[in-house]
This record gives structure tokens, C-alpha cells and sequence, in this order.
């Protein structure tokens, strides 16, 4: 996913705020026991988020796709005062999981988890949004941001992890396979969408950041 030269990788981590303790133990956890483990943000990206997220000042975030919560832990370094992060995932097996890292950090009481299919749970939280960022499955990633465009504030934000899918974006157009195909066609969406602005960021397999205008 990092498409950088390993020698630069490695001065960049070293030349970005450390990586908290807790997140190591989440990240190795998630190694060692959890299938697809690269899903995890990791340190750069986390860093990343936490920055970008204490700049925004949420008071309500929606995350679409939680994994083990590295993430979500992240995302809760920056939210406002009384804050909300609400975050989805299909996967009921890593909710003990999540739960445990998110007691540990002491996010907890800033998280609100939902369990089952995004697209079913989305219309049902009556939130305005400050900030959503979606990192789950690619073939909805258009529809994810059809679903929350009306629930994000004039000046909000729509991330979406993933859109350079390790290169595959810019490979061969008559041998692309159906994710791939789903990441180029969001990418597009947002790109030509007047209501938003936008810039693609290549942090590790790449960010779209989008700000509404409207």
C-alpha cells in the first residue's frame, strides 16, 4: 500500500509523532490474530487522521467501516468537547475486540458502536455531520456517499480510505476487477461533484478528502 521507497517510509515515521503505546498494542493485536491485517490505519495514517480531525474539531463524526478501532481511536483524539464518533461495522466477531481497545484508550465514552450492514444503520442515525470517513467495503463506496451527502454540514467532511487501491487505479482499464472498478468510480463521482472540493492525498494506499460547499 505505501508506494514510496522503503528508506522514505521508514524517515517519515520517524519524523512524525510517536505512535501511542495503546495503538502499537492494538496494531500487533491485530497481526497477530485478526484476517487482513493491513486493514489497520496504522502509524502514519492514524497520525494523519488524529491531526486532521483535532484541525476539523468534530462534534459528531461518522465512521463507516471499524475494523479492530484503530481508527476510531484516532478519530476521538480530535473531536470537540462532548464529541461523538459513531462508528460501523458488519464484522459482530471484532466487537469484543474494538470494545476492549476502546475501554483501554479511554475512548469509550466518546464511541457509539453499531453493528450489521452500513447501508441499512446510515439512514437510521439522526445526526448532522461534521466529519464521515468511510473504510469499508469498495464496492458501496458510492453509495455510502450518496446515503450521508444530505446528513454532513455546509463546510463538512466525506474521507474515504483506499482510493489508489494499491495502484490499481492507474492499471490497466480492460483487466480491472470489480473493486477496483468501484474505487475509480468514486474517485470520479467526487472529483466531478460541484457540490464538494477535493484533493487526493497519497498517504499509505491513498485519501480522498472531500469538503462540502454547499
Amino acid at each position: 500500500m505505501n508506494f514510496l521507497p522503503e528508506i522514505l517510509e521508514n524517515y517519515i515515521e520517524q519524523h512524525t509523532s510517536d505512535e501511542p503505546e495503546i495503538l502499537q498494542k492494538l496494531n500487533r493485536e491485530t497481526h497477530a490474530k485478526v484476517l487482513m491485517p493491513q486493514m489497520v490505519s496504522g502509524h502514519l495514517q492514524g497520525r494523519f487522521l488524529a491531526m486532521l480531525t483535532g484541525m476539523i474539531k468534530p462534534a459528531q463524526v461518522l465512521e463507516i467501516g471499524t475494523f479492530t478501532g484503530y481508527s476510531a481511536i484516532c478519530i476521538t483524539e480530535g473531536l470537540n468537547e462532548g464529541g461523538t464518533l459513531h462508528t460501523i461495522d458488519i464484522n459482530e466477531e471484532l466487537l469484543g475486540m474494538v470494545k476492549k481497545y476502546l475501554a483501554e484508550s479511554g475512548a469509550d465514552k466518546k464511541v457509539k458502536t453499531y453493528t450489521g450492514n452500513a447501508l441499512q444503520i446510515i439512514p437510521e442515525i439522526n445526526y448532522v455531520f461534521d466529519m464521515v470517513f468511510i473504510d469499508a467495503d469498495k464496492k458501496n463506496y458510492s453509495n455510502y456517499y450518496d446515503l450521508v451527502f444530505n446528513k454532513v454540514r455546509k463546510g463538512g467532511y466525506i474521507i474515504a480510505d483506499n482510493v489508489l487501491w494499491s495502484g490499481k487505479v492507474v492499471e490497466n482499464k480492460t483487466k480491472i476487477d470489480t473493486d477496483t472498478k468501484s474505487i475509480m468510480e468514486y474517485n470520479d463521482k467526487v472529483t466531478h461533484d460541484a457540490r464538494v472540493e477535493n484533493v487526493l492525498v497519497p498517504i499509505r494506499d491513498g485519501l480522498m478528502i472531500a469538503r462540502k460547499l454547499v
